[in-house]
Protein backbone atom coordinates (compact mmCIF):
# COMPACT_ATOMS: atom_id res chain seq x y z
CA UNK A 1 0.00 0.00 0.00
CA UNK A 2 1.25 3.35 -1.16
CA UNK A 3 0.27 7.28 -0.35
CA UNK A 4 -0.08 9.21 -3.04
CA UNK A 5 -1.75 12.83 -3.59
CA UNK A 6 -4.39 12.11 -0.98
CA UNK A 7 -4.68 8.58 -2.94
CA UNK A 8 -4.30 5.09 -0.97
CA UNK A 9 -3.35 1.73 -3.50
CA UNK A 10 -4.77 -0.94 -1.87
CA UNK A 11 -2.49 -4.43 -2.46
CA UNK A 12 -3.19 -7.69 -2.04
CA UNK A 13 -2.07 -8.74 1.57
CA UNK A 14 0.01 -11.63 2.00
CA UNK A 15 -2.73 -13.29 4.03
CA UNK A 16 -0.70 -16.79 5.11
CA UNK A 17 2.53 -17.17 5.25
CA UNK A 18 2.32 -19.87 2.17
CA UNK A 19 -0.09 -17.90 0.31
CA UNK A 20 1.00 -15.97 -3.23
CA UNK A 21 -2.18 -14.80 -4.90
CA UNK A 22 -6.15 -14.93 -4.29
CA UNK A 23 -8.91 -14.46 -6.00
CA UNK A 24 -11.49 -11.29 -5.83
CA UNK A 25 -14.74 -12.81 -5.01
CA UNK A 26 -16.86 -9.97 -4.55
CA UNK A 27 -16.62 -6.31 -4.52
CA UNK A 28 -18.80 -4.67 -1.22
CA UNK A 29 -17.85 -1.06 -2.45
CA UNK A 30 -18.30 0.57 -5.83
CA UNK A 31 -16.69 4.20 -7.03
CA UNK A 32 -17.96 6.76 -4.92
CA UNK A 33 -18.88 4.94 -1.83
CA UNK A 34 -17.97 6.52 1.17
CA UNK A 35 -15.95 3.82 3.10
CA UNK A 36 -14.57 3.77 6.71
CA UNK A 37 -11.24 2.15 8.80
CA UNK A 38 -11.58 -1.57 9.23
CA UNK A 39 -14.87 -1.57 6.53
CA UNK A 40 -14.94 -4.69 4.30
CA UNK A 41 -14.26 -3.26 0.78
CA UNK A 42 -14.28 -6.72 -1.06
CA UNK A 43 -14.17 -10.18 -0.53
CA UNK A 44 -11.35 -12.35 -1.45
CA UNK A 45 -11.37 -16.36 -2.14
CA UNK A 46 -8.19 -18.26 -1.35
CA UNK A 47 -7.61 -22.48 -1.77
CA UNK A 48 -8.57 -22.91 1.63
CA UNK A 49 -11.57 -20.48 2.65
CA UNK A 50 -13.00 -16.88 1.85
CA UNK A 51 -12.15 -13.85 3.56
CA UNK A 52 -12.82 -10.08 3.44
CA UNK A 53 -10.27 -7.66 3.01
CA UNK A 54 -10.99 -4.49 5.34
CA UNK A 55 -9.72 -1.05 4.54
CA UNK A 56 -7.10 0.78 6.38
CA UNK A 57 -8.00 4.07 5.88
CA UNK A 58 -11.68 6.27 6.38
CA UNK A 59 -12.50 8.26 2.60
CA UNK A 60 -14.42 7.40 -0.54
CA UNK A 61 -13.53 4.17 -3.07
CA UNK A 62 -11.68 5.06 -6.00
CA UNK A 63 -11.20 3.24 -9.33
CA UNK A 64 -11.29 -0.41 -8.84
CA UNK A 65 -8.51 -2.47 -10.60
CA UNK A 66 -9.59 -6.28 -10.26
CA UNK A 67 -12.26 -7.59 -11.67
CA UNK A 68 -14.75 -10.03 -9.44
CA UNK A 69 -13.35 -13.75 -10.51
CA UNK A 70 -9.76 -12.55 -10.79
CA UNK A 71 -6.19 -13.79 -9.56
CA UNK A 72 -4.30 -11.30 -8.10
CA UNK A 73 -0.98 -11.87 -6.82
CA UNK A 74 -0.01 -10.68 -3.43
CA UNK A 75 1.36 -6.55 -3.47
CA UNK A 76 -0.84 -6.13 -6.41
CA UNK A 77 -2.93 -3.19 -6.61
CA UNK A 78 -6.51 -3.66 -6.45
CA UNK A 79 -7.99 -0.93 -6.09
CA UNK A 80 -7.27 3.29 -4.94
CA UNK A 81 -9.18 4.95 -2.16
CA UNK A 82 -9.54 8.99 -2.17
CA UNK A 83 -8.76 9.69 1.50
CA UNK A 84 -10.74 12.46 3.51
CA UNK A 85 -9.81 15.82 2.84
CA UNK A 86 -9.51 15.00 -0.95
CA UNK A 87 -13.08 13.66 -2.06
CA UNK A 88 -13.53 13.40 -5.67
CA UNK A 89 -16.20 15.23 -6.47
CA UNK A 90 -19.12 13.45 -7.83
CA UNK A 91 -18.86 11.73 -4.43
CA UNK A 92 -20.25 14.68 -2.42
CA UNK A 93 -23.94 14.38 -1.28
CA UNK A 94 -26.21 17.06 -3.53
CA UNK A 95 -29.36 18.10 -1.77
CA UNK A 96 -32.35 18.94 -3.21
CA UNK A 97 -35.25 20.38 -0.65
CA UNK A 98 -37.79 19.49 -2.89
CA UNK A 99 -36.85 15.98 -4.35
CA UNK A 100 -38.42 12.94 -2.35
CA UNK A 101 -35.35 11.07 -2.32
CA UNK A 102 -36.19 7.99 -0.29
CA UNK A 103 -39.22 7.85 -2.40
CA UNK A 104 -37.26 7.17 -5.59
CA UNK A 105 -37.11 3.84 -7.04
CA UNK A 106 -33.73 3.58 -6.59
CA UNK A 107 -33.82 4.46 -2.69
CA UNK A 108 -36.65 1.75 -2.27
CA UNK A 109 -34.75 -0.97 -4.51
CA UNK A 110 -31.73 -0.19 -2.22
CA UNK A 111 -33.51 -0.61 1.24
CA UNK A 112 -35.56 -3.92 0.34
CA UNK A 113 -32.23 -5.49 -1.00
CA UNK A 114 -31.35 -7.28 2.47
CA UNK A 115 -29.23 -9.63 0.79
CA UNK A 116 -25.90 -8.61 3.08
CA UNK A 117 -27.56 -8.15 6.03
CA UNK A 118 -26.34 -11.20 7.72
CA UNK A 119 -22.75 -10.48 6.58
CA UNK A 120 -20.67 -8.86 9.49
CA UNK A 121 -17.37 -7.77 9.29
CA UNK A 122 -14.93 -8.09 12.64
CA UNK A 123 -14.99 -4.83 13.22
CA UNK A 124 -18.42 -5.03 13.56
CA UNK A 125 -19.08 -8.43 15.69
CA UNK A 126 -15.96 -7.02 18.01
CA UNK A 127 -18.01 -3.65 18.64
CA UNK A 128 -20.99 -5.57 19.49
CA UNK A 129 -19.77 -8.40 21.65
CA UNK A 130 -18.00 -5.77 23.75
CA UNK A 131 -21.25 -3.60 24.02
CA UNK A 132 -23.35 -6.78 24.39
CA UNK A 133 -25.44 -5.81 21.19
CA UNK A 134 -27.58 -8.28 19.35
CA UNK A 135 -27.06 -7.36 15.36
CA UNK A 136 -30.54 -8.49 14.74
CA UNK A 137 -31.56 -5.36 16.62
CA UNK A 138 -29.53 -3.20 14.66
CA UNK A 139 -30.65 -1.20 11.22
CA UNK A 140 -27.90 -1.50 8.36
CA UNK A 141 -27.33 0.66 5.76
CA UNK A 142 -24.43 -0.53 3.75
CA UNK A 143 -25.26 -2.11 0.39
CA UNK A 144 -28.02 -4.81 0.88
CA UNK A 145 -28.38 -4.34 4.38
CA UNK A 146 -24.96 -4.76 5.39
CA UNK A 147 -24.29 -3.71 8.96
CA UNK A 148 -21.61 -1.10 9.21
CA UNK A 149 -19.36 0.14 11.78
CA UNK A 150 -21.30 3.83 11.85
CA UNK A 151 -24.61 1.60 12.54
CA UNK A 152 -23.13 -0.16 15.47
CA UNK A 153 -21.98 3.09 17.02
CA UNK A 154 -25.06 4.95 16.38
CA UNK A 155 -27.09 1.99 18.06
CA UNK A 156 -25.08 1.79 21.07
CA UNK A 157 -26.02 5.99 21.76
CA UNK A 158 -29.69 5.63 21.27
CA UNK A 159 -29.35 3.13 24.09
CA UNK A 160 -27.10 4.79 26.58
CA UNK A 161 -29.36 3.72 29.56
CA UNK A 162 -30.37 0.03 28.76
CA UNK A 163 -28.73 -2.02 31.34
CA UNK A 164 -29.53 -5.74 30.55
CA UNK A 165 -28.20 -7.13 27.84
CA UNK A 166 -30.91 -8.26 24.54
CA UNK A 167 -30.94 -12.24 24.50
CA UNK A 168 -29.10 -13.56 21.54
CA UNK A 169 -31.76 -16.04 19.61
CA UNK A 170 -29.69 -19.33 18.67
CA UNK A 171 -29.42 -20.45 15.27
CA UNK A 172 -30.77 -23.79 14.50
CA UNK A 173 -28.05 -26.00 14.09
CA UNK A 174 -28.00 -29.89 13.20
CA UNK A 175 -27.08 -32.04 16.84
CA UNK A 176 -23.45 -31.86 15.50
CA UNK A 177 -22.82 -28.84 15.49
CA UNK A 178 -21.00 -28.71 12.47
CA UNK A 179 -23.03 -30.38 9.33
CA UNK A 180 -25.18 -26.94 8.66
CA UNK A 181 -28.76 -26.77 7.42
CA UNK A 182 -28.97 -23.17 6.35
CA UNK A 183 -29.60 -22.50 2.72
CA UNK A 184 -25.88 -22.59 1.29
CA UNK A 185 -25.14 -20.22 -1.79
CA UNK A 186 -26.42 -21.76 -5.10
CA UNK A 187 -23.95 -22.32 -7.37
CA UNK A 188 -24.91 -20.88 -11.14
CA UNK A 189 -25.65 -23.48 -13.69
CA UNK A 190 -25.66 -22.81 -17.13
CA UNK A 191 -27.84 -25.11 -19.57
CA UNK A 192 -26.56 -25.95 -22.98
CA UNK A 193 -29.59 -26.42 -25.51
CA UNK A 194 -32.80 -27.81 -25.42
CA UNK A 195 -35.61 -31.06 -24.65
CA UNK A 196 -33.80 -33.88 -24.31
CA UNK A 197 -30.22 -34.73 -24.18
CA UNK A 198 -29.70 -30.96 -22.27
CA UNK A 199 -26.56 -30.69 -20.11
CA UNK A 200 -26.11 -28.47 -17.01
CA UNK A 201 -22.72 -26.48 -16.19
CA UNK A 202 -21.72 -25.78 -12.68
CA UNK A 203 -19.31 -23.13 -12.11
CA UNK A 204 -16.03 -24.63 -10.40
CA UNK A 205 -15.63 -22.24 -7.52
CA UNK A 206 -12.17 -22.09 -6.35
CA UNK A 207 -12.85 -23.87 -2.44
CA UNK A 208 -14.39 -26.82 -4.68
CA UNK A 209 -11.77 -26.83 -7.35
CA UNK A 210 -8.87 -27.14 -4.23
CA UNK A 211 -11.02 -29.89 -2.39
CA UNK A 212 -10.34 -31.48 -5.98
CA UNK A 213 -7.35 -31.52 -5.95
CA UNK A 214 -6.81 -32.22 -2.28
CA UNK A 215 -8.93 -35.06 -2.88
CA UNK A 216 -7.29 -36.55 -5.74
CA UNK A 217 -3.08 -36.08 -4.08
CA UNK A 218 -5.13 -38.02 -1.39
CA UNK A 219 -6.29 -41.23 -3.06
CA UNK A 220 -3.41 -41.16 -5.42
CA UNK A 221 -0.61 -40.38 -3.15
CA UNK A 222 -1.87 -42.60 -0.10
CA UNK A 223 -2.28 -45.91 0.04
CA UNK A 224 -6.10 -45.91 1.60
CA UNK A 225 -6.74 -48.61 4.53
CA UNK A 226 -10.12 -48.99 6.45
CA UNK A 227 -11.42 -50.75 9.35
CA UNK A 228 -14.61 -50.51 11.66
CA UNK A 229 -15.55 -51.00 15.27
CA UNK A 230 -18.84 -51.04 16.88
CA UNK A 231 -19.67 -49.00 20.25
CA UNK A 232 -21.97 -48.71 23.15
CA UNK A 233 -22.85 -45.50 24.15
CA UNK A 234 -25.78 -45.86 25.89
CA UNK A 235 -24.39 -44.57 29.20
CA UNK A 236 -23.11 -41.68 26.57
CA UNK A 237 -26.54 -40.97 25.76
CA UNK A 238 -27.65 -40.87 29.31
CA UNK A 239 -24.87 -38.47 30.01
CA UNK A 240 -25.59 -35.64 27.38
CA UNK A 241 -29.36 -35.93 27.94
CA UNK A 242 -28.98 -35.62 31.92
CA UNK A 243 -26.31 -32.55 31.43
CA UNK A 244 -27.55 -30.58 28.04
CA UNK A 245 -29.97 -28.30 29.47
CA UNK A 246 -28.12 -27.50 32.38
CA UNK A 247 -25.14 -26.65 29.91
CA UNK A 248 -27.30 -24.97 27.15
CA UNK A 249 -28.17 -22.61 30.26
CA UNK A 250 -24.95 -21.90 32.10
CA UNK A 251 -22.98 -21.49 28.17
CA UNK A 252 -25.97 -20.54 26.10
CA UNK A 253 -24.48 -23.07 23.32
CA UNK A 254 -25.64 -26.56 22.56
CA UNK A 255 -23.51 -29.92 24.80
CA UNK A 256 -22.93 -32.54 21.40
CA UNK A 257 -22.01 -35.98 21.16
CA UNK A 258 -18.93 -34.66 18.92
CA UNK A 259 -17.45 -32.95 22.41
CA UNK A 260 -17.23 -36.30 24.05
CA UNK A 261 -16.28 -38.32 21.28
CA UNK A 262 -13.17 -35.51 20.53
CA UNK A 263 -12.18 -36.12 24.12
CA UNK A 264 -12.14 -39.88 23.57
CA UNK A 265 -10.32 -39.45 20.15
CA UNK A 266 -7.71 -36.99 21.91
CA UNK A 267 -6.90 -39.21 24.76
CA UNK A 268 -6.60 -42.34 22.76
CA UNK A 269 -3.79 -40.26 20.13
CA UNK A 270 -1.89 -39.56 23.47
CA UNK A 271 -2.10 -43.86 24.00
CA UNK A 272 -0.92 -44.33 20.38
CA UNK A 273 1.14 -40.71 19.14
CA UNK A 274 2.24 -42.53 15.93
CA UNK A 275 -1.83 -41.56 14.89
CA UNK A 276 -0.68 -37.79 14.75
CA UNK A 277 1.63 -38.13 12.24
CA UNK A 278 2.17 -37.48 8.73
CA UNK A 279 4.78 -39.46 5.66
CA UNK A 280 8.06 -37.43 5.22
CA UNK A 281 9.76 -39.90 2.30
CA UNK A 282 12.54 -40.57 4.45
CA UNK A 283 11.01 -40.46 7.94
CA UNK A 284 7.86 -40.43 9.71
CA UNK A 285 6.75 -36.89 11.70
CA UNK A 286 4.95 -37.12 14.69
CA UNK A 287 3.16 -34.42 15.49
CA UNK A 288 3.42 -33.23 19.65
CA UNK A 289 0.63 -30.91 19.38
CA UNK A 290 -2.71 -32.64 18.81
CA UNK A 291 -5.04 -30.54 16.65
CA UNK A 292 -7.93 -31.77 15.74
CA UNK A 293 -9.15 -31.09 12.23
CA UNK A 294 -13.56 -31.03 12.24
CA UNK A 295 -14.64 -31.83 8.51
CA UNK A 296 -17.53 -29.25 8.79
CA UNK A 297 -20.46 -30.18 6.13
CA UNK A 298 -22.22 -27.10 4.50
CA UNK A 299 -24.70 -28.67 1.21
CA UNK A 300 -21.75 -27.35 -1.57
CA UNK A 301 -18.67 -28.11 0.49
CA UNK A 302 -16.57 -29.69 3.03
CA UNK A 303 -14.21 -27.25 4.97
CA UNK A 304 -11.96 -28.64 7.93
CA UNK A 305 -11.31 -26.03 10.35
CA UNK A 306 -8.90 -26.84 13.40
CA UNK A 307 -9.59 -27.08 16.98
CA UNK A 308 -5.83 -26.30 18.33
CA UNK A 309 -4.14 -28.39 21.01
CA UNK A 310 -7.08 -30.41 21.61
CA UNK A 311 -5.84 -32.49 24.23
CA UNK A 312 -5.39 -29.29 26.98
CA UNK A 313 -9.58 -28.84 26.35
CA UNK A 314 -12.00 -30.25 28.24
CA UNK A 315 -14.95 -31.80 27.22
CA UNK A 316 -16.86 -28.35 28.02
CA UNK A 317 -13.46 -26.49 26.29
CA UNK A 318 -14.09 -28.62 23.33
CA UNK A 319 -17.89 -27.71 23.07
CA UNK A 320 -17.15 -24.50 23.01
CA UNK A 321 -14.86 -24.29 20.31
CA UNK A 322 -16.57 -27.02 18.48
CA UNK A 323 -20.12 -23.97 18.49
CA UNK A 324 -17.55 -21.33 17.35
CA UNK A 325 -16.41 -23.46 14.52
CA UNK A 326 -19.72 -23.73 13.11
CA UNK A 327 -20.71 -20.44 13.91
CA UNK A 328 -18.01 -18.92 11.85
CA UNK A 329 -18.32 -21.74 8.81
CA UNK A 330 -22.61 -20.52 9.01
CA UNK A 331 -21.57 -16.57 8.78
CA UNK A 332 -18.47 -17.26 6.40
CA UNK A 333 -15.82 -15.72 8.77
CA UNK A 334 -13.59 -18.67 8.86
CA UNK A 335 -9.56 -17.14 8.47
CA UNK A 336 -6.98 -19.30 7.26
CA UNK A 337 -5.24 -19.45 10.50
CA UNK A 338 -8.64 -21.52 11.48
CA UNK A 339 -7.76 -24.13 8.94
CA UNK A 340 -4.31 -24.41 9.16
CA UNK A 341 -2.16 -26.74 11.54
CA UNK A 342 -3.93 -30.05 11.56
CA UNK A 343 -3.20 -33.57 12.51
CA UNK A 344 -5.58 -35.74 13.26
CA UNK A 345 -9.41 -35.53 11.65
CA UNK A 346 -12.64 -36.10 12.86
CA UNK A 347 -16.00 -36.22 10.88
CA UNK A 348 -19.27 -36.45 11.91
CA UNK A 349 -21.32 -38.54 9.47
CA UNK A 350 -23.69 -39.59 11.81
CA UNK A 351 -25.57 -36.22 11.50
CA UNK A 352 -27.13 -36.74 8.43
CA UNK A 353 -27.79 -40.78 8.89
CA UNK A 354 -25.12 -42.60 7.89
CA UNK A 355 -24.11 -45.57 9.60
CA UNK A 356 -21.53 -46.80 7.54
CA UNK A 357 -18.66 -45.00 5.37
CA UNK A 358 -15.12 -44.71 3.96
CA UNK A 359 -13.35 -41.09 4.90
CA UNK A 360 -10.83 -40.04 2.15
CA UNK A 361 -7.79 -39.10 4.54
CA UNK A 362 -7.21 -35.11 4.70
CA UNK A 363 -4.12 -34.74 3.30
CA UNK A 364 -1.30 -35.11 4.65
CA UNK A 365 -2.87 -36.87 7.66
CA UNK A 366 -1.95 -40.72 8.80
CA UNK A 367 -5.64 -41.06 9.45
CA UNK A 368 -9.33 -39.78 9.52
CA UNK A 369 -12.13 -41.09 11.78
CA UNK A 370 -15.65 -41.18 11.59
CA UNK A 371 -18.74 -41.23 13.85
CA UNK A 372 -22.06 -42.79 12.70
CA UNK A 373 -24.75 -42.26 13.64
CA UNK A 374 -26.30 -43.81 17.00
CA UNK A 375 -29.17 -46.52 16.28
CA UNK A 376 -31.06 -48.66 19.17
CA UNK A 377 -29.68 -52.15 18.42
CA UNK A 378 -30.71 -55.58 20.08
CA UNK A 379 -27.49 -56.66 22.27
CA UNK A 380 -26.78 -60.02 23.72
CA UNK A 381 -24.88 -59.08 27.38
CA UNK A 382 -24.28 -62.12 29.68
CA UNK A 383 -26.76 -64.06 27.27
CA UNK A 384 -29.44 -62.12 27.65
CA UNK A 385 -30.52 -59.53 24.72
CA UNK A 386 -30.76 -55.94 25.61
CA UNK A 387 -31.75 -52.74 23.79
CA UNK A 388 -28.88 -50.24 23.78
CA UNK A 389 -27.21 -47.28 21.91
CA UNK A 390 -24.90 -48.43 19.78
CA UNK A 391 -22.71 -46.84 16.56
CA UNK A 392 -20.16 -47.53 14.39
CA UNK A 393 -16.42 -45.78 14.28
CA UNK A 394 -14.88 -46.14 10.70
CA UNK A 395 -11.12 -45.30 10.47
CA UNK A 396 -9.11 -44.69 7.37
CA UNK A 397 -5.68 -45.05 7.67
CA UNK A 398 -2.11 -44.07 5.54
CA UNK A 399 -0.85 -47.90 5.11
CA UNK A 400 3.07 -46.63 4.94
CA UNK A 401 2.83 -45.54 8.42
CA UNK A 402 0.23 -47.66 10.12
CA UNK A 403 -1.01 -50.82 10.17
CA UNK A 404 -4.26 -53.13 10.96
CA UNK A 405 -2.61 -54.21 14.27
CA UNK A 406 -1.61 -50.29 16.50
CA UNK A 407 -5.17 -49.03 14.75
CA UNK A 408 -7.01 -52.09 15.77
CA UNK A 409 -5.64 -50.77 19.39
CA UNK A 410 -5.74 -47.39 18.78
CA UNK A 411 -10.14 -47.67 17.57
CA UNK A 412 -10.53 -50.00 20.80
CA UNK A 413 -8.93 -47.61 22.78
CA UNK A 414 -11.33 -45.12 21.40
CA UNK A 415 -13.84 -47.52 21.95
CA UNK A 416 -13.23 -48.07 25.67
CA UNK A 417 -13.13 -44.37 26.34
CA UNK A 418 -16.23 -43.78 24.76
CA UNK A 419 -17.64 -46.66 26.75
CA UNK A 420 -16.27 -45.29 30.28
CA UNK A 421 -18.40 -42.98 30.34
CA UNK A 422 -21.02 -42.65 33.32
CA UNK A 423 -23.31 -40.26 34.86
CA UNK A 424 -20.60 -38.83 36.98
CA UNK A 425 -18.77 -38.16 34.35
CA UNK A 426 -17.56 -34.05 34.78
CA UNK A 427 -17.52 -31.47 32.18
CA UNK A 428 -14.95 -29.22 33.36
Amino acid sequence: MSLNENITDISMPQLAESLVSATIGKWLKKPGDPVEQFEPICEVITDKVNAELPSTVDGIMGEILAVEGQMVNVGEIICRIHVQGEQPVQSQPVTAPDADVNNSPQSKAASSDQSMRGRYSPAVQSLALEHGINLNDVTGTGIGGRITRKDVLSYISERKTATVLPKVENVPVRHSGLHLSESPKIPTIEVEGAGAGRSEYIDVTPIRRAIATNMKKSVTEIPHAWTMIEVDVTNLVLLRNKLKDEFMRSEGINLTYLAFLLKAVVNAIKDYPIMNSTWADDKIVVKRDINISLAVGTEDSVLTPVIKKADQKNIAGLAREIEELARKTREGKLQLDDMQGGTFTVNNTGSFGSILSYPIINYPQAAILTFESIVKKPVVINDMIAVRSMANLCLSLDHRILDGVICGRFLQRVKDNLESFSLDTKLY
